[in-house]
């Protein structure tokens, strides 16, 4: 029987793992012989984390909560090792499986594997070669010590065998982030964003998200892009969600324009009614990339690299980078109508999270 701890520390993971853990109760409905324990690490407090987020999308409270955010990355990892280690202990696993690439993936798998626990890693493989990344850093230290890798894409498992990993410790799965949102998507709330007294209009706005540092620390260049995307959005709202904090600093440095609208952070069920519903999205995220392929939305990505190529070569994704003078031929594409449609990418189903699990029913 296969105990499984889960581990999951931000926002992000709880959207990876909360399908995992419908499939686990749905293998145990079935008789199968299997239990999950799951640990939020607390890495990131965020007050959309409240209970309706879990009920959104349908995660069980967290069996404990190790409250280890907070602090600079070393303090953070320490905590959550120092934390993670007691919580084993006292509640031993056969496996703990880690998603994505925050700082609790990393370190529990340090973690685990120092206390002889097997180590499954949900989204392995995937590189951007940017060494500035803390999330690169991440995946690299976790992959290193992981037994078994779920994998997302064809070039994820391409990277794992560039490192020498073994072919029958590769499973090639699909997409867990997926899974949720082809879940979801009839269950999508529509926020009531209104724009001079009127509802948004479907495919007559844009959406923006902006938060990684080679993008909003330089403030020259910060009002710079926030210019250029001004200027190349023709008469279409911008809708960017944003903390309240970082919207007062862009505000301060002289941000505002009539249509340029900072909205407080969204749900993840009214975040994505919006994306849906956009004619386009501009961002520095690389889990949007993800939704807005599987959705058909154009993508916009202010980066100069990213670790989900597949949604470049296969998704409706192009990769602008940081360089606001980079971005005006993207959207004159855009406008003039002649963006790329994008097309299915293999196992981006809806079903990752079953074969995750059948293959650990076999593994363990």
């Amino acid at each position: 029987m296969p105990k499984i701890t889960i581990i999951a520390g931000a926002r992000p993971n709880f959207m990876k793992i909360a399908p995992i853990i419908k499939a686990i109760e749905k293998a145990k409905i079935a008789g199968e012989n299997i239990d999950f324990r799951l640990v939020h690490t607390g890495q990131h407090y965020d007050k959309k984390m409240s209970g309706s987020f879990f009920d959104q999308l349908g995660i069980p409270e967290p069996h404990s909560n190790l409250e280890a955010g907070g602090g600079s990355q070393a303090e953070q990892t320490a905590n959550i090792m120092v934390r993670f280690e007691k919580e084993l202990l006292e509640n031993p696993a056969d496996v703990v499986l880690v998603v994505g690439d925050v700082t609790s993936t990393m370190a529990c798998s340090i973690t685990a594997k120092k206390l002889n626990t097997d180590v499954v890693h949900v989204e392995a493989g995937i590189r951007s070669g940017d060494l500035s990344m803390p999330e690169e850093i991440n995946r690299m230290v976790t992959d290193s010590i992981t037994d078994h890798f779920f994998t997302t894409s064809e070039i994820a498992n391409e990277n794992l065998r560039k490192a020498g990993i073994d072919e029958d410790r590769v499973h090639f799965v699909g997409n867990t982030m997926i899974d949720t949102l082809l879940a979801n998507l009839e269950k999508f709330i529509d926020p009531d964003i209104r724009i001079n007294g009127g509802k948004l209009k479907g495919k007559e706005y844009f959406v923006l998200t902006l938060h990684r540092p080679a993008n909003v620390d330089e403030q020259e260049k910060l009002k710079d892009m926030m210019q250029a995307i001004i200027d190349g959005t023709g008469n279409f709202p911008v809708i960017f969600p944003v903390h309240p904090r970082t919207a007062k600093i862009l505000q301060n440095l002289g941000i505002e324009h009539e249509r340029l609208h900072y909205v407080e952070p969204l749900s993840y069920l009214e975040f994505n009614f919006i994306v849906r519903n956009a004619k386009a999205v501009i961002t520095d995220s690389g889990g949007i990339t993800e939704e807005t392929t599987v959705m058909g939305v154009p993508c916009l990505t202010l980066r100069d690299n990213t670790e989900r190529p597949e949604t470049i070569i296969m998704g409706t994704n192009e990769l602008v980078g940081t360089n606001p003078k980079r971005l005006k031929p993207y959207l004159d594409k855009l406008m003039a109508g002649e963006w790329k449609q994008g097309g299915h990418i293999p196992l981006w189903d809806g079903k990752t999270s079953e074969r995750i699990i059948n293959t650990l029913l076999n593994l363990y």
